[in-house]
């Protein structure tokens, strides 16, 4: 049982599909359910939907399981190594179990359940920038108003909410002069930039909030005073007015500082994201947690400051727990995964698509 699915998950990390770039895996999906009796389909937005019937019950209600196609950069060329029960890349690369894994697990459990409800299964597009394909997902083509996102990385823990999210991107221009001949002419965006990084509170500002500055460019020559540069941050917070609050005083400490140092600033904040939470003890998450007991493992819900697919789901009225795939070190060249952990993935999602036709 295991050997087909080991085998399945090495093939779909060979395919590249880092974001943006999924129309070859989201082809292979295609192909791969045509076998099972699935009807599958792509939606205007390139996600993948696909219809199970029900399988040794009746009169029961579908149940949704998703997860993601693309992956994080470097995610060209990937070539999966099996060593003492562990798959990893060769080095250079990240792995792809996040989310493929959880792609394998699912196609795995629908081979072998001896009993389910009707499922609906969906792919997203781009959710590792943004989770753009599932906020475009038509959810017309799902009916199901309960189900399980697989992306979770550890099994001993179910992912019940997730924070309000804003992206925010800072362009700055300044006056660009010689930096050695006459430096006083000049104003420097990268000064100015670094003004404001500086006044901003970063880290973890709470219990439910964070904040950071992850990308900064700006200048083009050493001999010359920069007269553009950008950085790109964020903030988030399990309060959706804390995370609101936290953009505007981060926008209003931005501008005050370039705008201080003789800068222009121009700034774009997104709301990619509202916080969202189901309660510790909806269906989805007693299921999930009767069903990893099958596998020896107590999990625990918990509320993350990371944000997954379920977060729009959820958003959406369709109530999703986030099930661990056994994965560890996602975003890394040093990500792997045991087969015995996927293996584990596997009894605890037939299980519940059992408990689910209950």
């Amino acid at each position: 049982m295991s050997d087909r699915m080991i085998n399945q998950f090495m093939e779909m990390v060979r395919i590249d599909s880092e974001s943006g770039d999924e129309a070859q895996m989201m082809a292979y999906l295609l192909d791969a359910v045509a076998p099972m009796g699935g009807e599958a389909e792509l939606d205007a937005y390139g996600n993948f939907v696909a219809r199970f019937a029900a399988k040794g019950c009746e009169g029961k209600e579908p149940v949704l399981l998703s997860c993601h196609a693309d992956t994080v950069l470097p995610g060209k060329g990937i070539e999966p190594v099996l060593v003492d029960g562990v798959i990893r890349s060769k080095g250079d690369t990240i792995l792809g179990a996040d989310d493929k894994a959880g792609i394998a697990e699912v196609l795995e459990a629908l081979r072998v359940a001896p009993v389910y409800p009707p499922v609906e299964f969906a792919v997203s597009r781009q959710e590792e920038v943004g989770l753009l394909g599932v906020k475009n997902l038509d959810l017309t083509k799902l009916t199901a108003k309960r189900g399980f996102l697989m992306d979770n990385d550890t099994l001993e823990t179910i992912v019940v909410g997730g924070p309000s999210y804003f992206a925010i991107d800072v362009s700055i221009t300044g006056k660009a002069a010689h930096a050695g001949m006459e430096p006083e002419k000049g104003v420097s965006a990268i000064i100015a930039a670094a003004k404001a990084i500086t006044a901003l509170d970063l880290g973890r500002l709470d219990h439910e909030s964070t904040a950071n500055v992850g990308v900064i460019e700006g200048g083009l020559i050493r001999n010359g005073i920069p007269d553009r540069a950008k950085f790109l941050a964020e903030c988030r917070s399990a309060d959706h007015e804390k995370a609101v609050g936290l953009a505007e005083k981060m926008e209003r400490i931005i501008r005050e500082q370039v705008e201080g140092a003789g800068a222009q600033v121009e700034i774009t904040i997104d709301n990619l994201c509202r916080a969202v939470s189901i309660p510790d003890d909806a269906p989805t998450v007693k299921i999930a947690q009767q069903a990893l007991k099958t596998v020896g493992i107590d999990a625990k819900p918990i509320f993350i400051t990371g944000f997954t697919d379920a977060s729009i789901y959820n958003n959406n009225g369709i109530e999703m727990a986030v099930v661990g795939i056994g994965a560890k070190d996602e975003h890394s060249t040093e990500e792997s995964i045991a087969v015995a952990d996927m293996e584990k993935a596997l009894t605890a999602l037939v299980e519940m698509l059992r408990l689910s036709a209950q």
